[in-house]
């Protein structure tokens, strides 16, 4: 038969069957779920020693290993006691690296820990995880330094555990992680209330939007610090969550009508989003003024900046001359001022 499927309430002709094989299960149930320690990270801080699989060292070379769970190449694993495992000595010249593992052994019809044995080198490698279907399929808990000369054990976690699922909202997404673990990630997929679809983190930090997902979002940036601001200036900004607390933007500033003249301390303009003020934060762009209108070359460079000390919803504009930066005396007439960049917004209000 060319045709198998499973399981069915009872085999029959069309290549359907009630009963699984051991290698037939572990392909179904590989696709579940990938290998991890089942414990949902939720909290803020962890106690390694109250953590599942917890380990000590013992006697020198013999590791401990306290109970937990674990899904490991498709097949679930209980250790319910306390387990201890020995390290090989390694009296040779050489350090080693070894590696403690879960193992799911198809052949052998079971999953359980082992120490893998690495090879002795000036510069060792440890063993990586056998992913044999229907053979060994491990999963590492723990690396383990061996020092030449059987020297004294050094062990470090390298366990993957699980974590809350990830979940998606027509709507209310901000207010939905409230009765989520923490950890949690979820997607706003509500293509009708006019803004972009979004991924969204609500961890120990507090909810955050990790990025966007579509479309840039538009944003009409403000200017201040000027003789006057003509209707007909075409100020157009595109802007996304590139990364939770990240935003990246592009902002043009067109000016069709008289030349707009600084007459503030700085020419600025608005972001879309704070930015923080942990330090200050630079951004590039230019002017295109092809007419060379206002005594301005036709092209000039433009430095973006938010001073260090706090949060502000502003850029203030400069750009270089003989002596260094100096504040953007204007927009020409019929020219265009462009700026972009990313920048650490302040949702964490720090």
């Amino acid at each position: 038969m060319a045709e198998l499927s499973y399981p069915f309430a009872q085999a029959n002709s069309s290549g359907g069957s009630e009963m699984v094989s051991q290698i037939q299960w572990q392909q179904m149930a590989h696709l579940w779920g990938g290998d991890r320690i089942d414990y949902q990270l939720t909290s803020s801080t962890y106690d390694a020693a109250a953590l599942p699989f917890a380990w000590k060292v013992i006697n020198g070379r013999t590791i401990t290993v306290d109970p937990g769970n674990a899904w490991v190449g498709g097949f679930y694993y209980q250790l319910t006691a306390t387990a201890s495992l020995d390290v090989e000595p390694n009296p040779t010249d050489k350090p080693r690296k070894d590696t403690l593992v879960i193992r799911a052994d198809v052949t052998k019809g079971s999953v359980n820990l082992a120490v893998v044995k690495g090879q002795p080198s000036i510069s060792p490698i440890a063993p990586q995880p056998q992913r044999a279907p229907g053979q060994r399929w491990e999963m590492v808990l723990l690396e383990v330094d061996v020092p030449a000369a059987n020297g004294a054990l050094v062990v470090y976690s390298r366990g993957n555990f699980d974590m809350p699922r990830a979940v998606a909202t027509p709507w209310n997404t901000r207010s939905t992680a409230d009765f989520l673990p923490r950890g949690s990630f979820l997607y706003d997929l509500d293509v009708d209330g006019g803004d972009s679809q979004y991924e969204a983190y609500s961890g120990r930090d507090g909810y955050v939007v990790a990025r966007h997902l579509g479309k840039a979002r538009p944003f009409t940036p403000g200017l201040w610090g000027m003789n006057s601001q003509p209707a007909e200036v075409d100020r157009v900004c595109r802007w996304r969550w590139a990364a939770p607390n990240l935003v990246h933007f592009n902002m043009r500033i067109r000016n069709p009508g008289a030349d707009i003249v600084t007459t503030g301390w700085y020419m600025q303009a608005s972001l879309p989003q704070p930015a923080n003020g942990r330090t200050a934060q630079t951004f590039h762009g230019y002017i295109d003024n092809p007419g060379g209108n206002g005594g301005r070359p036709w092209l000039s460079d433009v430095r973006g900046i938010t001073w260090e000390g706090n949060s502000t919803t502003t850029v203030n504009l400069f750009t270089p001359d003989s002596t260094g930066l100096t504040v953007l005396p204007g927009i020409p007439a019929r020219s265009t001022l462009y700026l972009s960049g990313t920048y650490e917004s302040d949702v964490f209000a720090e």
